[in-house]
């Protein structure tokens, strides 16, 4: 089904902009990709935590429904990581909700409520899903203040608008050793069995915190998926970036290019490949079979009987055509070199010998090409400004016959002939304008290679630090219930890992709608998911007196064998 539209109205009415101030520093980026190697590792992670972290209970008070007690204590990153958690960040604030009266006393469930984006505070979350919850089941509830949210807000941010994308790493790395303390906590004080959820942004910090707890533990994310990635570079949200400043940002510092790009990795390349390659067998096969047939004719072609030029030409649409006064020509050839290539590379160009380019050489040319584009732009902004510019590279004594054509092209141009320029999606032709070939146009306003680069990075980064294929599987997977709507465009799915594939034994469970109404209109169902993961979780839960008395029995009957053995 398609995204909803519903997200997308929403998304546009609200004004916020992310990482108005960039990346981050290049140095902080270096040392979270680092630590996150530690913590997305269930026994390295754990070390990091002792079970008697201290924590401070500065309220307690009995209301008419629960008993609600407040505390906070110091976030365990910044002992890590000195210097990359904002000081008004380290305090970790939080709340507790408690029944007056447990049902059961052996029987203490507690769940920790992870903050969705834009969730300051704890009055949402308290109101919506965790008084209901304590009502409907008993089920006492943690309120985790998000960092860079409420009492946690940096001064200099606006609303929930991160100023740098290292700081959702940041946020990321807090929230899972922060619910490491939590749950030390609850099992100190006798809570159990215990749990974990949240709403979009929560549902995905809830999974990444989830991995690293060694013992069974309920895990109920909603309106989440795998990675972040998606997110951030597909989504709606993805609008809501501050694009400019992250690609000027990432070619003016080498370092983001040159060292950081290689310490990530786009998990889902692979199979995103796979996945298009099966849908496309068929067709695939047909145009390998026309690649190799041209492959021939070009390494036995004639020599050239012309330049090869690149045609900027304006997109056709159904409310204007396009005439021959909307071209222009920008020449390759001996004369002219209006691109002021240097002459090996023009040689190359125009050569019907068989070469490859240096790396050297197509810097050089996408250098050229990208400077006279821009000047393109410059020099006709009053009539670009409604419509992309599209590339087209061609022959100067091109005509309408395939023939002809074959035969005054260059190597050059007939490679770049080859290569379907465009996105797969798009149905912009050129059959209806003279002198051009009837195939589809790449836009280049919409993926020029250097916004490629960069948005590539922004998928790499996010990748690396929260796909869940980066983190230890949860130690009981029968024991989550994953929420998802199908038609979310906030959290594209289309080309990610699957939940069920990452965690075999989980079950999975589809909304017909998109996030917001998901989000408005079935609250009711997050919280029967919750219900029902914590009572499969009772028929294995093992009260802490029961357990002490099972470890003292087996160290007894081990104690036991080691004397034997000594006798």
């Amino acid at each position: 089904m398609p995204p909803s539209r519903l997200d997308a109205i929403y998304r546009s009415l609200l004004l916020t902009k992310f990482f108005t101030k960039g990346w981050g520093k290049p140095e902080n980026l270096e040392r979270l990709f680092e630590f996150r190697k530690i913590i997305s590792n269930r026994s390295a992670c754990l070390r990091l935590v002792p079970p008697d972290y201290p924590v401070e209970i500065t309220k307690n008070e009995l209301t008419s429904d629960c008993r609600i007690l407040e505390g906070k204590f110091k976030t365990p990153l910044e002992y890590y990581l000195p210097g990359l958690v904002p000081d008004v960040v380290q305090n970790a604030h939080f709340q507790i909700l408690l029944p007056l009266k447990w049902n059961d006393e052996r029987y203490k469930p507690m769940c920790i409520h992870l903050a969705g984006t834009g969730d300051h505070y704890y009055w949402k979350r308290r109101a919506l899903i965790a008084k209901p919850l304590l009502k409907e089941g008993n089920l006492g509830a943690i309120l985790l203040e998000n960092p860079f949210y409420g009492a946690r807000k940096p001064k200099e941010q606006y609303a929930s608008s991160l100023q740098n994308v290292s700081d959702i790493f940041v946020m990321g790395g807090c929230l899972v050793l922060e619910t490491l303390v939590l749950l030390h906590w609850c099992e100190r004080h006798g809570y159990g069995p215990l749990g974990i959820t949240g709403l979009s942004m929560g549902g995905h910090m809830a999974s990444l915190a989830a991995t690293n707890w060694p013992k069974p533990l309920v895990l109920v994310p909603c309106l989440s998926w795998s990675t972040a990635s998606s997110v951030f570079t597909e989504g709606v949200m993805s609008h809501s970036i501050n694009w400019d400043v992250l690609e000027t940002q990432y070619f003016n510092d080498g370092n983001y290019r040159e060292r950081l790009s290689k310490m990530v990795t786009i998990i889902d390349d692979a199979f995103k490949a796979g996945q298009y390659f099966m849908q496309n067998f068929n067709r695939s096969v047909k145009e390998l079979r026309q690649d190799i047939s041209i492959m021939k004719e070009l390494t036995c072609a004639p020599a050239p009987d012309s330049d090869v030029n690149l045609s900027i030409i304006r997109e056709i649409t159904p409310e204007r055509q396009i005439t021959n006064q909307s071209q222009e020509s920008i020449p390759i050839n001996r004369r002219t070199n209006v691109l002021n290539l240097s002459q090996p590379l023009l040689n190359k160009l125009l050569s019907n010998i068989k070469c490859e380019l240096t790396d050297d050489e197509i810097n050089e040319l996408n250098e050229k090409i990208k400077i006279a584009l821009k000047d393109y732009k410059n020099e006709n902004k009053t009539e670009t400004v409604n419509s992309p510019i599209l590339l087209e590279v061609k022959s100067e004594n091109q005509t309408n016959t395939d023939n002809s054509s074959n035969q005054t092209q260059s190597i050059a141009s007939r490679l770049l002939d080859m290569i379907t320029l465009s996105t797969p999606t798009s149905n912009t032709k050129t059959s209806n304008v003279p002198g051009t070939e009837k195939r589809e146009k790449f836009d280049i306003t919409k993926a020029n290679w250097w916004e490629h680069e960069a948005l590539q990075f922004m998928r790499g980064m996010m990748d690396e630090c929260t796909h869940l294929k980066n983190f230890s599987v949860p130690y009981d997977t029968s024991l989550i219930i994953a929420v998802c709507a199908k038609d979310d465009a906030y959290i594209p799915r289309e080309g990610c890992s699957s939940l069920e594939d990452i965690w075999p034994g989980a079950e999975i469970r589809y909304l017909d709608a998109g996030h917001v109404s998901a989000y408005v209109l079935h609250q009711k169902l997050f919280r029967q998911s919750i219900l029902e993961a914590f009572e499969r979780a009772k028929e294995k839960w093992v009260p802490y007196e029961e357990q002490s008395q099972i470890r003292e029995y087996v160290e007894g009957v081990s104690a036991g064998t080691d004397e034997k053995s000594k006798l």
